[in-house]
């Protein structure tokens, strides 16, 4: 039995005198509520008092009594461990009194209060919390069941775990029937918590539930229709998470599943029309979508493109008949974290377009990010999107006339839900569409000036997804007018319309590539004036079309008239930002591109950006040594102030590659990137690796004296579990390798093998085997009679792995490097003499010493074999192959 506890009078008037405080809406005010809870806190009966108020004090009104009950989950959540056990046992009996209290509000807060102590690890401390709980579910009072379902929901919700395993001896088996028998209550809110609860357990696949899912399909089945639309929001929600879990208890009944996911779509009530909606998106990822979808498209494609439209709730939300705001300061809590993406040294394919970054491209956000909340019509746009890459032109017959109707229909509203379809299948039905492109191009350039702002934005959205297209045709007809109307967008008066050209010209840029280069001083022009224009959250995106700009066209922007519009601003930005602003990460990524693409041109604003870049390396490395020796003391710093600095410095290394030779004599970079190199974070070794490669090429004399000390690092991180460290570290290795020259040798033994295992591993990323198989040339290339002896362990994925890369610089000493160990170990080439055969004929124009080499070494082939040897050998071939080494090389 709990003791009875009865407060004091005093007391509890101070605490209900605090709890009408904390209601007042002055700040001051509630600081000093807050002090003072803290305050009471150090007293025991503290909290029976909150308990008692929530719980007991009828005469107060609820919302009191409820935040007396919150803030007691706070105490809870914070300070359980130090409640003396009697105060504890006090809570929990009242808790379990008052679980049925006849108010919807002081039951769910006891719900939360009662959650909150389970979840801190008590459910095992609670053994009568769940049969009571469980008990009181059967009790004829409405209040009592339904305040019992509200704690078991939320029980279910932040403690599934528990509830499947041994420490309590699995309540799920008995949870589990107990709430499939409530499917059928005649309380809607009961109904609709029974199958909440069911729910938490359908992606764990819990065994409870597998062994009844029969019985729970098919009572989903009744409750398809139910009135309650929170009801069906759950069996919606069931059935999508059931199509990734048990698809095969699904498909007997799949194409009344997907007639009834097609009338949910068009639910009146926007949340169940949402939660259908992911079924469209769940069921394209599925390898059946095709055949079972097929006979639906008709239906379901109209469907989807009119709740493509926004809702009047939703141009409430963004402000959608606001259309010039670009006065109006950014909130701060509106502007989304961006994240870093560290350098990685990789090759250029042979196939221009083979990007291997694909998965960083996120441009599903089709518009208003700033709502960046989950909606009807963005998930409705997402799913013509994944069927689209499913159906491909199979789609257009049934999109096609609707958009006719739509693109010109005289509500704004409608035409700009066309505009976003349109958009949204550009990816998978491109070949389709491409008769039409040559009319809806000039139609949706026109667009771009429509009156409605939210008309405009996304136009500048669907024209990106376009954009490939636009640049393969002529100039004049497409490329030209697009990017004169998307660069005025790009100065709209509307923020958001300013955002999205932004994005839309970084995307033609990526796409067009040198193409711009006749149009730089007017894209320029354009730009710089954007930043005299653009509030904070623009701003940074405007960073990165310039950023992109320079990646684009490249050396082309080294002229002095580019230079003079664009450094000055670029500068100021600089010289305003404090070293502690995040701002400077999305400044640092564009200098960075800039000064890679400036290369000379970037030297009279060399020197402050490096000294700054050292000095903000060096203060985050002193405050993460401030924090080590005195946690209590000083907080972890932000490592990526750090790590945009060193990609920076690699960027002024790789651009102004020998000017930097003297900055580097008069500064202390090496003894930093040594701490760097070393450093537990991931990234931060990713770009210091990346910065000691560049180093290395544009000032190996300030590097070499640390080579003793840098190469064992190296060969400690050629690791493939960091994927991307591991890439810069073997890329510097090789950089290395070609200026040490003989002087490479003591350091073969501590890096070779992990390259050749390395080189041997299945499902290695493109981009390291490239790097890696350069490596071993360039180590081959400088100590061939160390290397040479592995060399049957890696020539046929070594030859593999270079034949689509473009002829470079790189490719050309790693070759050298082959031909110079076959030179010493011919043997360890025979068995895979065609891979390498395939190699060499995947060269364009050697050098005419290198081809040489490759002459030299099929001719001997040759001859150690005989003719017929060889000729049989040769049979082997394909075509091509055949011809191209007969034509270069005349065997």
């Amino acid at each position: 039995m709990v003791m009875a506890w009865t407060p004091r009078h005093d007391g509890l008037q101070q605490i209900l005198q605090l709890l009408r405080e904390s209601q007042s809406p002055d700040t001051q005010t509630q600081r000093t509520v807050q002090q003072k809870l803290e305050e009471l806190n150090k007293f025991p009966d503290f909290n029976n008092y909150l308990i008692f108020v929530l719980t007991k004090l009828k005469t107060e009104d609820e919302p009191t009594r409820s935040l007396s009950g919150l803030i007691l989950k706070n105490n809870v959540r914070a300070h359980l461990h130090q409640f003396p056990a009697e105060v504890t046992e006090f809570i929990k009996s009242e808790c379990l009194e008052s679980v049925g209290d006849p108010s919807p509000l002081i039951r769910a807060t006891v719900g939360i209060l009662i959650t909150t102590i389970a979840s801190k690890g008590e459910l095992v401390n609670w053994p009568n919390l769940l049969p009571r709980l469980v008990q009181m579910l059967d009790s004829n009072d409405y209040s009592c069941c339904e305040g019992a379902f509200g704690a078991l929901q939320k029980i279910c919700e932040d403690s599934s775990e528990v509830l499947d395993s041994d420490v309590l001896d699995r309540p799920l088996n008995i949870l589990i029937p107990k709430f499939l028998q409530f499917f059928t209550h005649n309380s809607n809110k009961i109904r609709s918590h029974a199958i909440a609860c069911v729910n938490q357990f359908i992606m764990s696949r819990t065994q409870a539930l597998m062994l009844h899912i029969d019985s729970f399909i098919e009572n989903l089945f009744h409750l398809a229709t139910d009135e309650d639309p929170e009801v069906r929001r759950n069996v919606c929600r069931a059935l999508v998470m059931l199509l990734e879990v048990r698809m095969d208890r699904l498909i007997p009944h799949i194409h009344n599943i997907i007639e009834y996911m097609l009338m949910r779509t068009q639910d009146q009530d926007e949340n169940v029309a949402l939660e259908a909606c992911e079924f469209w998106l769940s069921l394209a990822e599925q390898p059946i979508c095709k055949e079972v979808l097929s006979g639906h498209l008709s239906r379901l494609i109209p469907i989807l493109m009119r709740r493509m439209k926004y809702s009047e709730i939703d141009i409430i939300l963004l402000k959608g008949d606001i259309e010039e705001d670009e006065m109006i300061p950014d909130k701060e809590e509106d502007i989304k974290p961006r994240f870093h993406r560290s350098r990685t040294h990789a090759q250029r394919h042979m196939e221009d377009n083979e990007e291997e970054n694909s998965e960083d491209e996120s441009d599903d956000d089709s518009d208003d990010n700033s709502l960046s909340d989950w909606n009807l019509r963005k998930c409705s746009a997402a799913a013509l999107d994944v069927l689209a890459n499913v159906f491909h032109d199979e789609l257009l017959p049934v999109v096609l006339p609707i958009l006719k109707e739509t693109l010109f229909h005289q509500d704004w509203v409608v035409k700009e839900s066309a505009v976003l379809a349109l958009g949204a299948i550009a990816e998978g039905c491109m070949t389709g569409m491409i008769p039409h492109l040559s009319e809806l191009i000039p139609y949706l350039i026109s667009s771009l000036s429509e009156k409605k702002a939210l008309v405009r934005s996304i136009t500048c959205w669907t024209l990106s997804r376009y954009s490939h297209w636009v640049v393969q045709q002529q100039h004049d007809r497409f490329l030209k007018p697009l990017m004169t109307e998307l660069l005025k967008r790009v100065l709209d008066a509307n923020k958001r319309v300013q955002e999205a050209a932004c994005s839309a010209f970084a995307t033609l840029e990526e796409e067009a590539c040198t193409e711009l280069v006749p149009y730089l001083e007017f894209i320029l022009q354009t730009l710089v004036f954007a930043f005299s224009k653009y509030q904070h959250k623009n701003l940074l995106i405007l960073y990165d079309a310039i950023g992109t700009l320079a990646d684009s066209v490249g050396h082309h922007l080294n002229k002095q008239e580019y230079i003079n519009l664009l450094m000055p601003p670029l500068i100021q930005k600089w010289n305003l930002l404090k070293d502690d602003d995040k701002d400077l990460f999305p400044l640092l990524e564009c200098l960075s591109s800039v000064a890679t693409a400036l290369q000379s041109g970037f030297l009279p604003y060399c020197e402050p950006v490096f000294r700054r870049c050292l000095s903000l390396v060096e203060q985050t490395l002193n405050l993460n040594l401030a924090n080590a020796s005195h946690p209590d003391q000083f907080e972890p710093p932000n490592k990526d102030f750090m790590i945009v600095a060193l990609d920076l410095l690699s960027g002024l290394a790789e651009g102004l590659n020998g000017h930097i030779e003297s900055l580097v004599m008069s500064s202390n970079i090496m003894q930093l990137l040594y701490q760097c190199m070393q450093d537990p974070m991931p990234e931060v070794r990713q770009s210091s690796f990346a910065l000691l490669g560049d180093l290395t090429k544009a000032c190996f004399q300030h590097v070499n004296p640390f080579i003793g000390e840098f190469l064992p690092i190296l060969g400690q991180n050629l690791k493939p579990e960091y994927i991307s460290v591991c890439n810069n570290a073997t890329w510097a290795i090789g950089e290395i390798a070609v200026k040490l020259n003989a002087d490479m040798k003591p350091y073969v033994p501590m890096v070779l093998s992990q390259l050749i295992t390395i080189i041997n591993q299945p499902g290695t990323p493109k981009t390291l085997l490239e790097n890696t198989a350069i490596t071993i040339g360039r180590l081959g290339l400088v100590c061939a009679e160390e290397v040479a002896p592995m060399l049957q362990q890696f020539i046929r994925p070594w030859c593999s792995s270079l034949r689509n890369i473009r002829d470079n610089e790189e490719k050309d000493s790693a070759f050298r490097g082959i031909c110079g160990m076959i030179g010493v170990n011919p043997g360890g080439v025979v068995n895979d003499f065609i891979f390498f055969c395939d190699a060499i004929a995947s060269w364009n124009s050697p050098k005419p010493d290198l081809k040489q080499m490759f002459h030299e070494i099929l001719h001997g082939f040759k001859n150690q074999v005989g003719d017929d040897s060889w000729n049989r050998f040769s049979e082997q071939f394909p075509v091509v192959l055949k011809e191209r080494l007969a034509v270069n090389y005349g065997v």
